[in-house]
């Protein structure tokens, strides 16, 4: 290992020690390898090392009093049901690995007690549930970004964690890994620059990325899938394929581009098309509503930091951030009857939601957005009948997109509103509906909104990553905040695409810019053999056009026809047309596609004719379909 030293005011510089300077490095560190420090170092860190270890003694003082005056022997529970015998202020979760198998207790890395995070060293202090998670389980990959917060603004404690590595003390809430030999991969990959907390009138920080695994095969791998994202990076393939951008005079807020607003709309037709088939009404609300409502609604009391709003004749108003305050108002405009339950509302209303300038990143987190937002009104026996069409709704456009999905039913929370029997009722409908549905789903106990059980639902996309996108919510409080009669209703939030920004975003990352035809915005390339031919391909064009396909044409005098097509390919037309004399004489297109395979000589009105089918049977691979 090479030493490493970083003088303190200097820019920093590396040092690769020969044999002695290993000798010297691990006699002066007292470990084997190299250390990275400052050197000297600042007094700051010899105080902050003294009064770490003083508050340690204080702490492990506390926990051996403990230990020998309040121990008593627990009951923990592992997750397969099994019981084991432990005692309070003394048992670790290590030692309960240990006394399952040496092997598991090597390969766990955190724990959790009663579903929240616990170092593996740390007493248990009463009869609890014991999950011990290994490197590789999902939790153990959930990112924290709220790692650094002042402590006078975010710790509400009389006490909070430190953790010590080498000369490195952090405020942090943990749990950390047993020991840094756990370690057998490290990487710092990236650098950034960002406003504390986001704000953009607050001091400018780097922010440095760094990712470790206990195996560097896992490591490589890792960094193979991390390449892939990369240049599926739908911020890159948007701007090669000039399909959006952002400006600076209006962060947050995407400029589309022809090509662009060509699959935005079409994903909205999609859905529309939809509707139509399951019973929505599509509604129009305003974008500007009065403070008034949102304090009924709630929103205003834990949301308004969130909202853009203004005054206007001394009133305050705001736009609007989500649609379900307005269609609550429709619903409420006048009397309702059983007959008209359940009604379906559907929105791709604009929304603005006043997100931190430094969380804006491109189409995943933006300030003006549009969803496919619908609310349905019900009665409690519907909600069943409803859920099932919800989950039947997202199958078929998942399945359009090539998706496979995890489901997720999250139930009552410890604090939550209204009656526990309606509660109860609510979501056996749920659970009755997913197990109709005949997809695996998860229960996620306590995890539901206060206002009511939800089923959340996780895309799957080409590079194994997950999205969350669809959801369908039940909400018991609303109707009452709106003194929503016909009895009582219960309204449904569902939406399948979540925000079509963000959809678009993960749709070109998981194609990877090779878009399917019916959604391509680079459906057909005319290419001309020569000049010859250039009048004929024009017609073609338009023909292909006025069937309502996305065409250009090369006409391009500076380039080859091999050339041509080659752009074209690259550029993930789907089909590349090739007319030359003969073609001009005979009214035929040569077809072949992206992929280079050819189809040969076609009619034009054969051609069309075909590539129209394929388009409004959504097909996901037209190319090899034709």
């Amino acid at each position: 290992m090479s030493e490493l030293q970083v003088d303190a005011g200097k820019k920093g510089g590396t040092e690769s020690g020969k044999d002695g300077g290993k000798k010297k490095a691990k006699s002066a560190a007292g470990d084997s390898g190299g250390r990275t420090e400052l050197s000297p170092p600042p007094q700051y860190i010899d105080e902050r090392l003294t009064l770490y270890t003083k508050l340690k003694t204080e702490h492990e003082a506390l926990m051996a009093e403990r230990a020998t005056n309040n121990s008593r022997a627990i009951k923990v529970t592992l997750p397969d049901g099994k019981v084991v015998d432990a005692e309070s202020w003394k048992t670790t979760p290590y030692q309960v690995a240990c006394g399952i198998s040496q092997g598991l207790a090597d390969n766990t890395v955190i724990a959790k007690v009663n579903n929240g995070v616990w170092d593996l060293d740390r007493p248990l202090e009463d009869d609890c549930s014991l999950q011990l998670l290994k490197f590789d389980d999902e939790e153990a990959q959930a990112y924290n970004p709220f790692k650094c917060r002042i402590l006078n603004e975010k710790v509400t404690t009389p006490t909070t964690t430190v953790y010590r590595c080498g000369p490195l003390i952090d405020l942090c809430r943990g749990p950390h890994v047993r020991h840094t030999g756990k370690i057998k991969a490290l990487k710092i990959h990236k650098n950034s620059s960002t406003y504390w907390e986001g704000k953009a009138d607050m001091e400018t920080l780097q922010r440095i990325y760094g990712i470790s695994f206990p195996d560097p095969k896992m490591l490589k791998e890792w960094e193979k899938f991390q390449e892939d994202a990369k240049n599926r990076d739908h911020r890159k393939l948007g701007r090669e394929q000039d399909l959006f951008f952002f400006h600076d005079l209006s962060p947050g807020s995407c400029f589309f581009l022809p090509k662009g607003a060509y699959l935005y709309n079409t994903l909205i037709e999609f859905i529309r098309s939809e509707y139509r088939k399951r019973g929505f009404q599509e509604v129009v609300t305003p974008n500007i509503y009065n403070s008034k409502l949102w304090q009924t609604s709630g929103h205003w009391q834990h949301y308004s930091e969130n909202m853009f709003s203004f005054e206007v004749e001394k009133e305050t108003f705001a736009l609007k951030p989500m649609n379900c305050p307005g269609h609550c108002l429709m619903f409420d405009h006048r009397p309702r009857s059983w007959r008209e339950l359940p009604l379906r509302m559907a929105d791709f209303g604009v929304l603005h939601r006043n997100e931190l300038s430094g969380a804006l990143t491109g189409l995943t987190r933006v300030r003006r957005f549009q969803q496919d937002d619908a609310h349905i009104f019900c009665s409690m026996d519907q909600i069943e009948e409803e859920i099932k069409g919800c989950l039947d709704f997202l199958r078929t456009v998942y399945e359009v997109f090539g998706f496979t999905f995890k489901l997720n039913l999250s139930t009552r929370p410890e604090k939550f509103l209204g009656d526990p029997g309606v509660w109860d009722q609510a979501e056996k409908q749920l659970e009755n509906s997913l197990n109709d549905f005949g997809e695996k789903w998860v229960l996620n106990p306590g995890d539901g909104a206060f206002y009511g059980p939800k089923i959340d639902i996780q895309i799957k996309d080409a590079i194994g990553r997950y999205h969350q996108c669809a959801t369908i919510q039940l909400d018991f409080q609303l109707p009452i905040r709106f003194n929503l009669t016909f009895k009582r209703p219960v309204i449904i939030h569902r939406a399948i695409l979540g925000s079509v920004e963000r959809m678009i975003a993960i749709l070109t990352e998981n194609y990877g810019g090779k878009w399917p035809l019916w959604l391509s915005p680079h459906q057909v390339m005319v290419v001309p053999v020569g000049p010859t031919c250039e009048e004929y391909a024009q017609k073609v064009k338009q023909e292909f056009h006025n069937g309502g396909l996305m065409t250009d044409v090369d006409l391009d005098p500076g380039c080859t026809l091999n050339k041509k097509i080659r752009n074209a390919q690259l550029a993930q037309y789907n089909f590349i047309l090739v007319v030359g004399e003969k073609e001009k004489t005979s009214n035929t297109v040569n077809v072949r596609t992206r992929d280079n395979k050819v189809h040969g000589e076609r009619t034009v009105e054969e051609c069309i004719e075909r590539l129209k089918q394929l388009k409004t049977s959504r097909s996901r691979n037209a190319e090899e379909d034709f």
